[in-house]
């Protein structure tokens, strides 16, 4: 894998990361709840979860959903490694 590909992998794995663990640290248990409640298909958030692609605009819907900011949002989880 090349070194650019392998970098996008682990940012989006520490995306998925990160947006699980504040779905779970907000009382929702189902990824499937949260995104029915907040109009995001399920079955893509789910893969978003799973730190497969997205697209900024739908990676800011999603931080919206959570009522953060971006600086909130980033503020945990990407530290380490520069990412």
């Amino acid at each position: 894998m090349e070194e650019k590909e392998f970098l996008k992998a682990e940012v989006l794995k520490k995306l998925g990361k990160r947006i699980k663990e504040i779905r779970i640290a907000q009382g929702y248990s189902s990824y499937e709840y949260f995104a029915y409640e907040h109009n995001i298909s399920r079955a893509q958030y789910g893969r978003y979860e799973k730190g497969e692609d997205l697209r900024f605009s739908t990676l800011a819907k999603v931080i919206s959903a959570f009522g953060m900011t971006m600086n909130e949002f980033f503020a945990e989880g990407f530290e380490e490694d520069g990412i």
